[in-house]
């Protein structure tokens, strides 16, 4: 059992004008991080890298990398979220610092089908482990998959303590069942048949090359840190907290990813693990015989229903930032007068997800924008450049909480995610360009918003009431540095 959500003495249950309340504590921060990035990619990509690499030191020198990588995107998020700590994470870092396009396009993508696609995507994966489990006909999938959005989008409905409360329990069954897989790997894999019973494989003829072919899925495992960012304004002392919680969970991540890998070489081989299509399975029922593989199975489906849980419950804060911002339906912007969250965005992002569980599309969705998220990355970790300027010039203050290395490594973390766009690209052209003609197709979308809120603006000043719907949402309208929006 997981302790409970830390609360500092003093600290109101809930913010001045209705904003967000402060109730996310250290532990259930570094457990947001951790379900942020392990979701169902450990368990299975693995065997991608080892196809690549051949060899187990380049298998764990990819991981090692990757993971070094993701360290310093814990950094740089950590110095911005120390910098900004307000809801929405890169949509306000992008839009103070490059404007409201690129933050709008941000948000635009997430809700169209990078969170909300991968919310479908995610749900059906559970609901398929789940009838692995149970032995359930295939007609349950769909009700399984829709049945968990509805209820993991509930729960974060009625408040951010038990959407973090449910993200601690099922981030620690996550691991428990990772813990399993490595303790049994590293006990019991002397006594495996398949353990040096092969011939050790050659490196590859580019070590260089095979390890940056590599570190395209490992980089897409290790994914997910910034999402904590998107709730920066719910945590307790964020400032203090939110840098620790990023760091801590990063390195627990890499130190679990490192464990996991050695577990499935020294169990299955590197050919082994080349071969197989679901490593963890193989390993832990080689081990531990069908009981193994079932477990796996079940930590599995935990693994993916605790990721969804992850996504319903800090996505919504973006787009909640964007119509604060008024660049999006005003209703989108309004917190609950009681549980203090988007609960209008945590109802549109699910009924809109279910629409695309039910269509299926989220998968050629996904397939799209799949370079998405790390050309977020990237601008995201170019805007710390901006803020460092700024702060030289004594436009804004400086912070404690500074990035190691830098302007170094911000820049190699930048080109870490130039190279995933650039290979995610060169794989699936014709995706990419599809994903970015649906990307850009929210750019005659914030023009229309944008020319809304200055007729609306307009209207106030000239006294009339010209522009149907609420003129101002009910909570105050940015998120901005100035903090002239929810709580500080």
């Amino acid at each position: 059992m997981s302790p409970p959500l830390e609360h500092e003495a003093g600290v109101p249950s809930g913010t001045s004008g209705g904003g967000y309340s402060r109730r996310v504590g250290l532990f259930s921060g570094v457990m947001l991080v951790i379900g942020g990035i392990i979701g169902s990619g450990i368990f299975l990509n693995p065997s991608i890298v080892a196809q690549r690499v051949h060899t187990p030191a380049l298998t764990l020198g990819a991981w090692l990398l990757g993971g070094g990588v993701a360290l310093i995107g814990a950094f740089i998020y950590g110095e911005l979220g120390q910098r900004i700590p307000k809801a929405g994470g890169s949509y306000v870092y992008l839009r103070d610092a490059f404007g409201e396009l690129p933050a709008f396009l941000n948000a635009w993508g997430m809700l169209l089908m990078i969170a909300t696609g991968a919310i479908a995507a995610v749900a059906v994966t559970f609901a398929n482990y789940t009838l692995a489990l149970t032995g359930l006909a295939d007609g349950y999938r769909f009700p399984l998959a829709v049945g968990a959005i509805v209820l993991l989008s509930g729960i974060n409905y009625f408040g951010v303590r038990p959407g973090a409360l449910t993200q601690n329990v099922f981030t620690v069954l996550k691991l428990v069942a990772l813990a399993v897989l490595v303790g049994a790997g590293l006990l019991l894999a002397g006594a495996s048949p398949s353990v040096g019973n092969t011939t050790p494989p050659s490196p590859p003829d580019s070590i260089v090359l095979a390890l940056g072919a590599a570190l395209v899925p490992v980089l897409f495992s290790y994914g997910g840190w910034q999402q904590t960012n998107f709730v920066a304004e719910e945590l307790v002392n964020p400032e203090r907290n939110l840098p620790r919680a990023l760091l801590w969970g990063v390195i627990g991540v890499v130190t679990v990813y490192l464990l996991a890998n050695l577990t499935y070489l020294r169990t299955l081989g590197a050919e082994g693990l080349a071969a197989s299509n679901a490593p963890a399975a193989d390993a832990l029922g080689l081990l531990l015989g069908p009981t193994g593989r079932t477990f796996i199975t079940a930590g599995v489906a935990l693994s993916t229903f605790g990721f969804l849980n992850l996504v319903i419950l800090v996505s919504p804060r973006v787009y909640q930032a964007m119509a604060a911002d008024g660049l999006f339906f005003p209703w989108m912007a309004r917190l609950h007068p009681r549980y203090h969250t988007p609960s209008a965005a945590i109802v549109f992002q699910a009924v809109w997800a279910i629409l695309l569980t039910s269509t299926g599309t989220y998968g050629e969705l996904l397939d799209y924008v799949v370079f998405a998220d790390w050309l977020v990355f990237g601008a995201t970790a170019a805007t710390l450049f901006v803020y460092r300027a700024r702060e030289r010039q004594g436009q804004v203050p400086r912070v404690t909480y500074r990035v190691p290395g830098h302007p170094v490594t911000p820049l190699l973390f930048i080109a870490a995610a130039l190279y995933v766009v650039v290979g995610s690209t060169a794989s699936n052209p014709l995706n990419a360009l599809k994903g970015t003609l649906l990307l850009g197709a929210g750019v005659p979308v914030f023009l229309y918003w944008r020319k809304r809120r200055e007729a609306r603006a307009t209207a106030q000043v000239s006294g009339t009431d010209a522009v149907e719907g609420p003129s101002v949402p009910e909570q105050p309208v940015r998120s901005a540095v100035s903090g002239k929006r929810g709580a500080d």
